[in-house]
């Protein structure tokens, strides 16, 4: 700041003189942030120019403070307006906090009336687009240094009817904001709202709610007519974002869908879409290349389709897909955009789809074939948290429980001495069930290409913490129609060479199957990426950016509204490949809304699931409140390590804002934000007991820890195992295309004389499951720009020092989970669960990782 008389030299015929000059105005100084673009910004497809440093300069940014102890002389409810401030040097120096970072200098005339800023307004009289990344202010009189995090993508003037407003980087609840302030921030809430009409465009930054309407093609006929989900008794479903795009030109009940070669133009607000890094790194264009450009070439290169022996499938990873010579080859390649896909074609010479290979197999090849290691996944795979206690037998089912006393009498000739009932009071029987889920649309699912069972898979405790499968039950409707029941047929292991041996192998097949297309559509899609979104929504909706709860949720939203549009646009939608490569087929979203009106938001948290699950028991003296029933179960054990990280944080958060119960009753912007996620994103649940009232600040604390679990924890322990151990596919095949032989036929006599080809002629045929590994591959893989929980970007998130220190002792906490989770996983003798056949280590719950195909990581959302 300058004095307010300086004091200059003027040189003139007679030498140098000084003289007193008149009074100065006082400044203070700034540094403004952007994000560099790149030469084309592939998400708007903008053409910035060469000098676009140069171009911002001069009045073509203006930003104007706004008090927050000073209301406007003219308008006592709003702060008092600073004079406007532009750009002024492009800091060749600036040291970014990231790449893609520049810094510019701003002056602000300054005004001893002013008090604090306590916001900004931002004008761009540039011609395009700038990501706004943060500013920061020094040296204000009586206060010091004022930091706005922006992280906000800045639109010219001429479209908006108003300018951009940032708010200092410090949390508010509504009755605590400066008065100065509050208006404001309750227009920004509205803009973000808007009025719910209208196609939205690239440049919009609203939130609004929409159905599932918008995932079939009614122009392409029946085969892409698809159920809406959402709005309906019987097809409920969690809302999307809204887009507002036109119906469907030949049935108006649908959304119109954009062309696919414009999949990354889809809607959702721009503040919510890839960076430049996520953009590069991967992510929609090879997806997209995949399915729709990929698929006929495959078929093409892998002949007959047919794996003959598991060498075949090896070859994926050591050898690759040869691209034939000559004109196939030619037209294959110019049938795609070559240069913007290569990397993911992995091309050597001649060679197409060359694939990591997956960890399930890299220290051992035949560990995943083993009954020890078929069960072991269902404690530390990519699908862990399915797994039941057996309370009862038969088998408890809302369908059709049955009975079968071969069944039983098997069961107890294995049981170590014990009686049913014995193992199932000590706690030594445990079930896999899929039949509750699949048996509704097992008629229909096998009238297309899939041929499969609805399975139930009983296992034993052994004494040394390892599960024995003891049975799998295979089920069918009966042929005669519904109402005769079902009919079916238990297989058992053996060691006996021979048929009995490999139908044992293929009964594993049906349940893996099962249990991956139940993972990718309901533990994934539905229970993480769907039931996640209303929640995005509804906060930017309804807390505001100043709100206490708005700053410790969202960095649990990044990424996430645009994942799911790209997901709508190209994996879940009618035809997508989802529908291609699980055994569901065109009933997968479908059967996905017959589990959501069973979904529970308490019991997501992780003791609540463990409990309802049976693997764990209520327990005051255990450390996370509950006790488990097998002790060597990774997902768990790790899974409440961070849970209870989680829930400590958020207790030493809120508990900083709220004071007691009455502050979180009294608060109108959480209240009315949980009576919109209950009744509007959620609300065809909207009825259900069990919805939190949010009358206390322990309400808030488990809900707020409910929302970050799912989405960071969570979602990184059944996503980013997908190609660790689904990248081999008879470790997890996405589908089954036979059912058992009959004894008498050739295809019985090669279960004994051809296993392997048996079995592969079983499950999912080389074409699909070269597209499959491809695309788990990629859903598997972490990006540069990751931000990892216990981290934040920027490490200056907010001005209040409390949170700011809790936060620290958070990430503290998660680096000596880290250090737990590797002494165990270096005890293979004491816990066996966590390395297994395969001797792969479970750290699926890692809290760090690097760039890439890891197995492990947790990032702070479901970014991918």
């Amino acid at each position: 700041m300058s004095d307010s008389r300086s004091v200059k030299t003027v040189a003139g015929e007679k030498g140098i003189k000084k003289m007193k000059c008149e009074p100065q105005p006082k400044t203070v100084k700034g540094t403004v942030v952007l994000g560099k673009p790149a030469p084309a910004d592939l998400a708007t497809g903008v053409h910035f120019p060469v000098d676009w440093f140069h171009e911002l300069l001069g009045h073509r940014v203006s930003l104007q403070l706004i008090s927050a102890d000073t209301p406007d002389p003219e308008n006592k409810l709003t702060g008092r307006l600073g004079k406007p401030a532009h750009l002024q040097n492009w800091i060749k120096t600036f040291a970014p906090w990231k790449n893609n970072e520049s810094a510019f200098d701003v002056t602000f005339d300054w005004d001893d009336d002013m008090g604090v800023p306590g916001a900004f307004l931002i004008r761009n009289n540039h011609q395009n687009e700038f990501l706004l990344k943060h500013v920061t202010i020094e040296n204000v009189p009586d206060h010091g240094r004022v930091h706005f995090i922006c992280d906000s993508w800045v639109y010219p003037a001429d479209p908006h009817k108003r300018d951009r407003i940032f708010f200092a980087n410090k949390a508010y609840l509504p009755h605590e904001t400066p008065k100065p302030l509050l208006k404001f921030r309750e227009e920004e809430l509205q803009s973000l709202r808007g009025d719910g009409t209208g196609e939205r465009k690239v440049c919009d930054r609203i939130y609004d709610y929409d159905c599932y309407n918008d995932l079939c093609e009614p122009g392409k006929g029946a085969t892409h007519i698809r159920p809406i989900l959402g709005g309906s008794v019987e097809y409920p479903y969690p809302r999307r974002g809204r887009t507002g795009r036109p119906p469907a030109k030949e049935d108006d009940r649908f959304e119109s869908r954009i062309p696919l070669l414009n999949s990354m133009s889809i809607y959702v607000p721009r503040d919510e879409r890839f960076g430049q890094i996520k953009m590069s790194d991967l992510l929609a264009f090879s997806v997209k290349s995949i399915i729709h450009f990929l698929k006929p070439g495959i078929e093409g290169l892998c002949g007959d389709g047919e794996f003959n022996c598991l060498a075949d499938i090896m070859e994926l990873y050591e050898g690759g897909i040869k691209i034939p010579k000559g004109h196939f080859a030619e037209s294959f390649r110019e049938s795609i955009p070559w240069e913007m896909f290569k990397e993911i074609f992995r091309p050597d010479g001649d060679t197409l789809f060359k694939f990591p290979k997956p960890h399930v197999i890299r220290r051992n090849n035949d560990g995943w074939g083993t009954d020890e290691e078929f069960a072991r996944e269902m404690l530390a795979g990519v699908d862990p948290n399915v797994i039941c206690r057996l309370k009862e037998f038969p088998p408890e089912s809302k369908l059709n429980p049955g009975n079968n006393p071969a069944f039983k009498e098997y069961l107890e000739k294995n049981l170590c001495g014990q009686s049913i009932c014995e193992a199932i009071a000590s706690n030594k029987l445990f079930i896999l069930d899929h039949y509750d889920t699949l048996m509704p649309y097992l008629r229909w699912i096998n009238e297309t290409s899939t041929k499969t069972y609805a399975t139930r898979t009983l296992l034993f405790l052994k004494d040394d913490g390892t599960l024995k499968p003891l049975a799998i039950e295979l089920s069918l409707p009966h042929p005669d129609g519904d109402e005769f029941g079902v009919i079916s047929n238990v297989l058992t292991p053996t060691e006996e060479e021979g048929a009995g041996r490999t139908l044992w192998k293929i009964a594993k097949a049906y349940v893996s199957a099962n249990d991956s297309g139940y993972h990718q559509l309901i533990s994934h899609w539905l229970k993480t990426h769907a039931v996640i979104e209303p929640f995005i929504i509804a906060t930017n909706r309804q807390l505001s950016v100043l709100h206490p709860i708005h700053k410790l949720l969202h960095p649990h939203f990044r990424d996430t509204m645009n994942i799911n549009a790209f997901a709508r646009q190209i994996l879940i939608s009618a035809g997508g490949a989802l529908e291609m490569t699980v055994f569901s087929a065109k009933y997968s979203l479908e059967m996905s809304s017959a589990v959501y009106k069973d979904w529970v938001f308490p019991d997501q948290a992780l003791p609540a699931d463990l409990i309802k699950r049976g693997m764990a028991v209520e327990d005051e003296e255990s450390r996370h409140g509950v006790r488990l029933l097998i002790e060597d179960y990774p997902f768990a054990v790790d899974g409440l390590e961070i849970w209870s990280a989680i829930k400590e944080w958020v207790r030493e958060y809120c508990s900083f804002y709220y004071k007691n119960d009455d502050a979180v009753l009294k608060d109108p912007e959480l209240q009315q934000w949980w009576k919109e996620l209950r009744e509007v994103g959620h609300g065809d649940l909207k009825d259900k007991p069990w919805w939190p009232r949010m009358e206390s600040r322990e309400e808030l604390i488990e809900t707020s820890t409910i929302i970050i679990w799912v989405a960071s924890a969570l979602h990184a322990a059944i996503n980013f195992g997908q190609y660790p151990y689904g990248g081999y596919m008879p470790n997890r095949p996405a589908a089954t295309r036979r059912l058992l032989p009959e004894e008498g036929t050739p295809d019985y006599e090669e279960l004994t004389t051809h296993p392997e080809k048996a079995f592969l002629k079983t499950v999912t045929p080389q074409p699909l499951t070269v597209l499959g590994i491809s695309l788990v591959e990629i859903l598997s893989k972490h990006s540069a720009d990751e931000v990892y929980l216990g981290k934040r970007d920027p490490a200056e998130w907010t001005a209040d020092e409390v949170p700011r220190e809790a936060f620290r002792r958070f990430g503290e906490r998660l680096e000596k989970i880290e250090k737990m989770i590797e002494e165990m996983n270096g005890d293979p003798t004491k816990w066996r669960n966590r390395t297994g056949p395969v001797e792969m280590p479970y750290t699926l719950l890692y809290p760090s990782s690097e760039v890439g195909l890891t197995a492990k990581g947790i990032p702070n959302s479901i970014s991918i």
